[in-house]
């Protein structure tokens, strides 16, 4: 398979270039990025859809500065929404299939029955960020005639929809579009939350104060390598003969949950970083957007079995980082 990434200089997109690099699977990686892929370009995806024909595009540009998306709601529509629909559409016309990366901040958060959200819970953003990325996965859906309620179940009944009607199809003779939500992702390259809690303790410690943590915002941390590998194994599962279907929603996120405050004391536990912390609420720091307070998502099934715990994976994230800092000393 031809495989093209976008945002493949991003957190996830790194990584996706990296292991679709490795997998046998794939014939060729085409590494999509600024300049050649421009999200503000209306023309840009299918320009490049129709110059190099991908079988697979994986979708994982985006502007995610939330709270920029709150100050410029428009500018988050065009490059979260209108964008993703272009792609869509674009892949939809030449044949190809689509997996559009979006996010657990499609639902608002206010969900109190401590249950996670699953792919057939209707959406409902609480923020700029979150109606743009829902409105993107709407376009997408459109582009595939995926409009009907059974969609979301698609990828766990291991059926594709022709329009609203369920039907087990030869795949991959048919396009197929996957959408993929992640929460709380974190890894290189860039300044994720991992890198500020251990920067604001540093500067909290050398102060003699102590460190503040949010205790009501609850989430699943993602090691973007691992959802990277989630992903590529869903594309090589679906390429293979007798392959799941690739279609539907996927809820992809490292197991268990976390309030932001002990994601964080986990982290400077692994950081070998001691200070005293307290608990506060996500409103002593008030900000543009309303991050979903409850913003968990049910994992959902992979060729390859549920991803690894959030604990597990900050481990290894941590000891790289450690290296990275070591190497820069």
């Amino acid at each position: 398979m031809r495989v093209a990434v976008t945002g493949a200089g991003g957190r996830l997109g790194t990584s996706l270039v990296k292991q679709l690099t490795d997998a046998a699977a794939v014939s060729e990686v085409l590494a999509w990025d600024l300049p050649v892929h421009n999200l503000d370009d209306p023309l840009s995806a299918r320009r490049l859809v129709t110059l190099h024909r991908p079988d697979v595009v994986i979708h994982a540009a985006a502007w995610t500065d939330v709270d920029g998306c709150a100050r410029d709601p428009e500018l988050a529509m065009r490059r979260n929404g209108t964008a993703v629909g272009e792609m869509a559409q674009a892949c939809a016309d030449a044949g190809a299939a689509i997996v559009v990366v979006s996010t657990n901040e499609v639902f608002d958060g206010r969900r109190i029955d401590g249950l996670p959200y699953g792919p057939t819970d209707r959406p409902n953003p609480g923020n700029p960020y979150g109606a743009a990325k829902l409105a993107g996965e709407t376009a997408a859906r459109a582009a595939y005639g995926a409009t009907g309620d059974g969609f979301a179940a698609a990828a766990t009944a291991g059926v594709v929809l022709v329009g609203d009607a369920p039907a087990i199809l030869p795949l991959p003779a048919v396009p197929a579009l996957a959408i993929v939500r992640t929460a709380w992702l974190c890894g290189l390259p860039g300044l994720d939350f991992p890198q500020k809690i251990v920067a604001a303790a540093e500067k909290a410690r050398g102060a003699g104060q102590t460190l503040s943590l949010v205790s009501d915002e609850v989430g699943c941390p993602t090691y973007a390598p691992d959802l990277a590998g989630a992903i590529v194994a869903l594309i090589v599962d679906w390429g293979r003969p007798g392959g799941r279907n690739l279609g539907g929603i996927h809820h992809i996120i490292n197991t268990g949950r976390a309030s932001r405050a002990e994601w964080a004391r986990e982290i400077l536990r692994l950081a070998g970083i001691d200070i005293v912390t307290n608990e506060v609420p996500l409103s002593t720091w008030p900000r543009p957007s309303n991050p979903p307070a409850w913003g968990v998502l049910e994992a959902t099934p992979l060729p390859g079995g549920l991803l690894r715990s959030w604990q597990e994976a900050a481990a290894e994230y941590m000891k790289l980082l450690a290296r990275k800092m070591e190497a820069g000393r």
